[in-house]
């Protein structure tokens, strides 16, 4: 057979994309997302295989950001591409905002039009094409920030909808897997300019992982997606004894949300950190809102209680301690029950 069809790098792809599949039954639809870059055309590739012998329903979605001139083309060709590797594709155009700077807008927009798409198909799986690098890349990103173990557990294998198949293989691996698919019908994978950009933060945290990779050896991006996936073990166990301990210590009551004091004292800090933003989001605040400083202000109620007054949260919550219990609620509770 020729290296085309039996490459170990192809091989791999579809073992993972196999293990990443296993569970859905014969018929199933699945979504792949294709930017036209190598990463996702191996994904569209190995999708294509194994649904083929699984007998699943695979088709491809296009996004177009319309960030550059040619955007449209790109698409079209990116399409064009996936139709030809067997996975009949559609192009969805979105308008990218400005909130939380243009990578996170984009990555939004793309998010909710392959949501969208996959609710449309009736699709119970959206594949995303992120490899090891990616995920390494995440880390150090969040690392830099000063995360805590849930957000630098990174990405996950699949997450609801949303399954990365690829995640633990090597971007080498994946783009070698692209060109010898790619080789079969003569076309080549687009090369994102954005890519190269510095403007963006994730092409620097790139180039700043090739330097550390340089510094410290070629196991620095394995060893940052290890991490992960043992931070992202860590971050599951302790949310469950959160949640176990939410359930034994705080009560609701109306629009309040409350716990004795003592009982939260007596939990280890990290616990205890998970069972107030708990208590945050449960009384209204949007979770992706409520941020460390939050947690820690409202903490400060229990481990260094000196009289202060309420804590302000983000949606209009409020946290305050009386009679040795920590209290929080909306502030317009009437609003609340409209």
């Amino acid at each position: 057979m020729s290296r085309r069809v039996s490459s170990e790098e192809t091989l791999a792809c579809r073992r993972s994309m196999a293990e990443g599949l296993a569970d859905l039954r014969p018929g199933a639809r699945v979504v792949v997302a294709c930017s036209g870059g190598a990463d996702s055309l191996a994904l569209v590739a190995a999708a294509v295989w194994v649904g083929g012998r699984a007998e699943l329903a695979v088709s491809a979605v296009v996004v177009d950001h319309a960030l550059q001139s040619n955007s449209h083309e790109v698409a079209d060709a990116a399409a064009s591409t996936c139709d030809l590797l067997g996975a009949p594709a559609s192009v969805v155009r979105v308008d990218v905002g400005t909130e939380g700077g243009p990578e996170a807008a984009a990555r939004d927009a793309r998010y909710e039009a392959l949501r969208r798409a996959a609710d449309e198909s009736g699709a119970e799986a959206v594949l995303l094409g992120h490899t090891r690098e990616d995920q390494a890349e995440t880390v150090l990103l969040r690392l830099a920030r000063g995360s805590g173990a849930r957000s630098l557990g990174a990405m996950a294998p699949r997450t609801g909808l949303w399954r990365r198949p690829f995640l633990h293989l090597a971007r080498s691996t994946v783009r070698a897997s692209a060109e010898d698919a790619l080789a079969a019908i003569g076309r080549q994978a687009w090369d994102d300019p954005h890519n190269e950009d510095p403007m963006f933060a994730r092409v620097r945290v790139r180039q700043a992982l090739a330097e550390i990779e340089q510094a410290l050896g070629s196991g620095v991006i394995a060893g940052l997606a290890r991490s992960a996936d043992l931070l992202r073990d860590d971050a599951d166990a302790l949310e469950a004894i959160g949640d176990e301990a939410h359930r034994r210590i705080v009560s609701t009551s109306g629009s309040q949300i409350s716990s004795d004091c003592s009982d939260l004292a007596g939990l280890a800090a990290a616990i205890r950190s998970r069972v107030i933003r708990s208590m945050i989001i449960e009384a209204g605040a949007p979770g992706e809102d409520v941020g460390i400083d939050h947690v820690r202000s409202v903490e400060a109620l229990v481990s260094q209680w000196h009289g202060q007054g309420p804590v302000s949260l983000p949606g209009g919550v409020i946290a305050e301690r009386s009679c040795g219990r920590l209290s929080v609620h909306s502030s317009s509770p009437r609003l609340e029950k409209q």
